[in-house]
């Protein structure tokens, strides 16, 4: 047995300082270990003199780097300088690339933007999504022309329907060549992203270039967030532009429209009537079981802490939907997201920040319930579903004036039935974990349920702070069992990789940007700023985004990766009685990505019971917590696990859809 294989096996409770993962945990010396305790391919590197996997230097050393102050004095700013100052006074949070675009992205790295640079254009524009969802902030993306931009599609269109502030850049060779096909790569994008962005332009005068950055961040941060996608033809990246005094002030030569933010848009934001706000306070007050949806525009205009106040004083049951959780803590005795089939006594429903809008079919409230919905644009309103009451309103500043309005009032027999939903619903589940447990035993593999359940135990219900770690979770038979037993207790503290476009494969590299949000201690990740982050996922998502591995380790985001390893398509059950159909759902059985994982500088461990699983879990949860060092555990199981899932129910915990 290889020594990478005997690590890794059901044994791999060892903890021998000689083992692959250590050994890639401390540096070592070419030729400092005996052949005969490393791999053989170590041992050939140690033979030859070729040393083991390091991070370079320009890695660490990027953070040292003094910011460029970009200045139209002297030979001035190129196109490229002037949009990523453009980018820099917006506070664009951070960036995520692969190489291409290089006038834009170096500029943008330049001037003081936290950057990171992954391994496929697709996964880098997830990691900037998922660095959103944990945050709130405006992040951005880049690809190169034809090849690079259109991998970036599926997790573009992921991210249109999570409503996340994504600035999508790419290059697109040179407006000269247009209709020539002289260049490579070339490609026409705009087209492409239609209706998966809220604005986009292709720049193609090169004076403009400050003008359509406004038109992008006014976009970004206005209204309902949404992708803007922006491409740079070479003529526009490479202009220069130098300065003149003009009237005593200082301009930009031959640069239009070059003004400061606050005159290319505004930070107002919509507040709503004393009328309509009176009308409100007035069903709910007369309501016996409101219930509030707070949707992400709750969590994007950081409105948790009003909402939380109000609904205390006025015992309002609260569920949260969106592409994020925890702007409602899940414990809260008026939480209602584990209490789903008390949603069907609710008389009077309250939509703030619905951003994606179900119709009544899709939730489960009663028809004949009365709704309110507020909602920042008014053509939103009355979509889909019919509503009693429409309020054009900032989701903070209506709730703040709401929480004015309403006195203190009791609701005993409200609070009463959602606890006893809640009770019962933690009862069901744990009956399927004893069931999935048993289940794993018999077989000695590990049942979806299983994973599930010790993974958020360990979480929060062990010895680790149960608000600190941010998961993200998706896959199709592991997604839909994870989503029982997640628990969000603060904003940005899980991430629903899948939520509403059902993407497969962005979760590792969503999570790994989430990861770099809770680095940098952005936002609501401020207080637990270093921690490791966590995701649940599935072998057929690892396929799209396994390699951002080696990014998680060159930038040191420590993350544990739980691949549910059934070695199969989720949909396999489709080809059953098509014989010939079935090989199309299947993989090769017990595939290794654990030790893919070491190969790309993380650790990998192996498990297959639920002793093993609690073990890796801990080791891997200290060697982030205390090395930075990034692990992947491989979840062996088996493809007949995916019978019985179902999707979670609408709106509560583990819901995908809205």
């Amino acid at each position: 047995m290889s020594e990478a294989t005997s690590n890794n096996s059901s044994s791999s409770s060892s903890n021998s300082k000689t083992s692959r993962r250590n050994f890639l945990a401390v540096p070592v010396a070419a030729g400092a270990l005996a052949a005969s305790r490393l791999s053989p391919a170590a041992a050939m590197m140690a033979e030859v003199g070729v040393s083991t996997i390091t991070i370079p230097k320009e890695v660490t050393g990027r953070l040292a780097e003094t910011p460029k102050v970009m200045s139209f004095e002297g030979r001035g700013m190129t196109g490229a300088e002037v949009f990523a100052k453009l980018c820099k006074e917006e506070e664009l949070a951070a960036m995520f690339c692969c190489p291409g675009n290089y006038t834009v992205i170096n500029a943008i790295a330049a001037a003081g933007i936290p950057t990171y640079g992954g391994r496929c254009e697709g996964a880098m524009c997830a990691a900037a999504d998922g660095f959103s969802r944990v945050t709130g902030e405006t992040t951005a993306c880049s690809g190169t022309e034809g090849p690079g931009f259109t991998r970036m599609i599926m997790n573009i269109a992921a991210a249109n329907a999570a409503r996340t502030p994504l600035l999508v850049l790419a290059s697109n060779m040179t407006i000269a060549a247009d209709d020539r096909e002289y260049f490579i790569q070339a490609a026409y994008q705009q087209p492409t992203t239609t209706g998966m962005k809220k604005y986009g332009k292709r720049l193609i005068a090169p004076d403009r270039v400050h003008e359509y950055g406004a038109y992008a961040f006014r976009n970004l941060k206005s209204g309902v967030p949404g992708v803007v996608h922006l491409d740079f033809p070479a003529e526009v990246a490479r202009a220069r532009f130098t300065s003149a005094k003009q009237d005593g002030a200082l301009e930009a030569v031959k640069l239009t429209d070059f003004y400061n933010k606050d005159r290319y848009r505004t930070e107002s934001r919509a507040h709503p009537s004393p009328k309509d706000v009176q009308m409100a306070a007035d069903m709910i007050t007369k309501a016996e079981r409101p219930v509030i949806v707070a949707g992400h525009g709750v969590f994007h205009h950081k409105a948790w802490d009003v909402l939380q106040e109000m609904v205390n004083r006025h015992e309002i049951a609260v569920v949260t939907s969106g592409p994020m959780r925890g702007h409602f803590p899940d414990d809260h005795k008026l939480s209602a997201a584990l209490s789903y089939p008390a949603l069907m006594s609710a008389d009077l429903v309250v939509f703030i920040g619905q951003y994606s809008m179900p119709s009544p079919s899709e939730y489960g409230f009663s028809p004949d319930v009365k709704s309110i919905r507020v909602h920042p644009v008014a053509e939103d309103l009355g979509r889909n579903w019919p509503i009693d009451l429409g309020i054009v309103s900032d989701e903070r500043a209506f709730l703040e004036a709401l929480n004015d309005k309403l006195g203190a009032k009791k609701r005993e027999a409200w609070v009463t039935e959602l606890a006893a939903q809640r009770d019962k619903f933690e009862k069901d589940i744990d009956g399927i974990y004893a069931k999935g447990l048993q289940t794993s035993t018999e077989t000695g593999l590990l049942h979806p349920a299983v994973i599930a359940k010790e993974t958020c135990d360990f979480l929060y219900k062990g010895s680790i702070d149960k608000k600190q770690t941010v998961l993200g979770w998706g896959g199709w038979t592991i997604g839909n069992q994870t989503g029982r037993w997640l628990r969000a207790y603060r904003p940005g503290q899980v991430v629903n990789c899948a939520f509403q476009y059902g993407a497969i494969g962005p979760d590792l590299a969503m999570t790994i940007g989430a990861g770099a949000a809770v680095q940098q201690g952005v936002g609501p990740q401020k207080p637990y700023q270093g921690s490791p982050v966590f995701v649940i996922t599935s072998d057929a998502g690892a396929a799209h985004s396994l390699f951002e591995m080696d990014t998680a380790a060159k930038y040191k985001i420590p993350v544990v990766a739980l691949i549910y390893n059934n070695n199969s398509w989720g949909m396999w059950p489709f080809a059953q009685g098509s014989p010939r159909s079935m090989h199309m759902y299947l993989f090769q059985e017990n595939l290794r990505y654990d030790q893919m994982a070491e190969g790309l500088g993380a650790r990998g461990e192996y498990v297959m019971t639920a002793q093993q699983l609690r073990v890796a879990l801990k080791r891997s949860y200290d060697i982030a917590a205390k090395q930075g060092i990034s692990t992947v555990i491989n979840c062996q199981a088996k493809k007949e696990f995916t019978q019985g899932v179902r999707l979670g129910p609408e709106p509560s915990v583990g819901a995908i859809m809205h």
